[in-house]
């Protein structure tokens, strides 16, 4: 995606956003007995205790750790790249509506197809299409193409397969660890995340961009080709069990049985809701967020991709605090995310200071990674394993969906009412919005959900 701001979005997958919630029943591939975890090096991060991760867990974070410094460069690259065509916010804007569009038109037929295929080839697939699709920009900015025509083609492509590949990441995870491991599997793959794609990645694509516009696409290009290979190399079985006594069943009533779990499920519906919700305000002000640093803070292109790796101290907090948070209280911890987000948001439309946006988006990247871990790991616990994927593309669907209409918003907002107006629409509406949130999700509703799974 294009705006890869870690808070940008409540949710992302691993080597792909803002992320809200986890999900499974249990483990579909056992974990292979007698493997010894690596002696030095990774084995602090793979194992962190006596009960290691396994191989297949090393593979997936290595993919995803190598794809995520390509997509931080992008994160930087792609934006300046906007901004040297135009400074209309709403056509910086309608490069992420074009990248979340597929979000909205093709979340529910991906998740589908994730619930029939083995999640590993889908991703493998999805990351080669991604390759070429990144090769070909760097080529069009080589040979002086570019043109915001080409990066609203690439970004919506870009979304497509985003969409297949997301959708099978997060669905991928029971089959590499047990139940239990969750929460620790994910965190470190969001810590891998955060330092590649906000620390080391953004301020590498300001100063590649700086040296040459083309070259932070073809380092993203090559990020995908790499983790394509190592997912290729899972060994295992990836396909989710099907209830054979149902016989065959279409595209169509696989989705309705997704709709219809979720929909009846109190605590994730008001998740996913929430997700929406968040990701469509927090769309408004990102899509625009390149105008804000460099019109309002006056930052070169550096000095944005150093304010975008500026949340990254915050997020790598929040990704090794969230199992700890979540184990004090769950319920309790997704609401304080809510609250210092909106508290985030209206620093940054208070002020002018870049020093102050910085640690506005260290505060917004800890609370934002809060959510992703415990969320995901919920919906990885909770989630039959045979509708993960279904139930996973509805969330998406509710959570995502709004991202485009929050890219257009942002659009018109930033050109009629000013580059801080998102910002402080943002804080407002979270702030009513945990109103309706504090009864639905909390310790007591969160505990009734995973006892309710366990006794199915």
């Amino acid at each position: 995606m294009f705006a890869r701001f870690h808070h940008a979005r409540a949710e992302q997958s691993y080597g792909g956003g803002l992320a809200f919630g986890p999900m499974s029943t249990g483990e579909l591939l056992p974990e292979t007995p007698g493997v010894q975890p690596p002696k030095r090096g990774l084995e602090r991060i793979f194992r962190g205790s006596p009960d290691p991760l396994g191989p297949n867990y090393r593979k997936l974070w290595t993919a995803s750790a190598i794809s995520n410094i390509g997509d931080g460069v992008r994160m930087t690259a792609l934006p300046l790249l906007g901004a040297s065509i135009t400074r209309d916010p709403a056509k910086i804007a309608a490069i992420d509506l074009f990248s979340t569009l597929p979000w909205f038109l093709f979340a529910l037929i991906s998740g589908a197809l994730v619930d029939r295929w083995d999640k590993r080839l889908a991703m493998s697939i999805a990351n080669g299409i991604r390759f070429v699709l990144m090769l070909v920009l760097a080529l069009a900015t080589v040979w002086g193409n570019e043109s915001l025509v080409l990066l609203y083609a690439i970004g919506f492509l870009l979304g497509c397969s985003e969409t297949l590949f997301d959708n099978a990441a997060q669905t991928i995870m029971p089959a590499i660890v047990r139940k239990d491991q969750l929460e620790r599997a994910n965190g470190r793959l969001y810590a891998a995340e955060i330092i590649n794609n906000q620390f080391a990645g953004p301020p590498l694509g300001g100063f590649l961009f700086a040296w040459a516009a083309a070259a932070p696409f073809f380092v993203d290009s090559i990020s995908f080709a790499v983790s394509a290979l190592l997912i290729a190399a899972l060994v295992g079985s990836f396909k989710s069990p099907r209830d054979e006594a149902t016989g065959p069943t279409t595209i169509r009533t696989d989705i309705a049985e997704g709709l219809r779990w979720l929909w009846h499920h109190r605590l994730i519906r008001t998740l996913a809701i929430m997700l929406g919700l968040w990701n469509g305000l927090s769309m408004a002000s990102f899509s625009i967020f390149v105008l804000y640093a460099l019109e309002i803070l006056n930052l070169s292109g550096v000095g944005f991709g150093m304010l975008l790796a500026a949340s990254t101290a915050g997020s790598l907090l929040g990704s090794l605090a969230a199992s700890r948070l979540s184990k004090m209280g769950a319920g309790n911890a997704l609401i304080g995310s809510v609250v210092f987000g909106a508290l985030a948001s209206l620093g940054v439309a208070l002020t002018s200071n870049a020093f102050v946006v910085a640690a506005m988006m260290a505060l917004f990247g800890f609370v934002t990674v809060v959510w992703n871990v415990i969320t995901v790991s919920l919906r990885q616990a909770i989630i039959p394993g045979r509708l993960l994927g279904r139930v996973n593309s509805v969330y998406r669907l509710l959570g995502w969906g709004s991202m485009p209409i929050g890219a257009v918003v942002g659009g018109i907002m930033g050109r009629t009412l000013g580059l801080r107006s998102p910002w402080a629409l943002q804080f407002g509406v979270l702030m009513v919005a945990l109103l309706a949130l504090v009864p639905r999700v909390n310790n007591r509703t969160i505990a009734t959900a995973r006892a309710e799974a366990e006794d199915v």
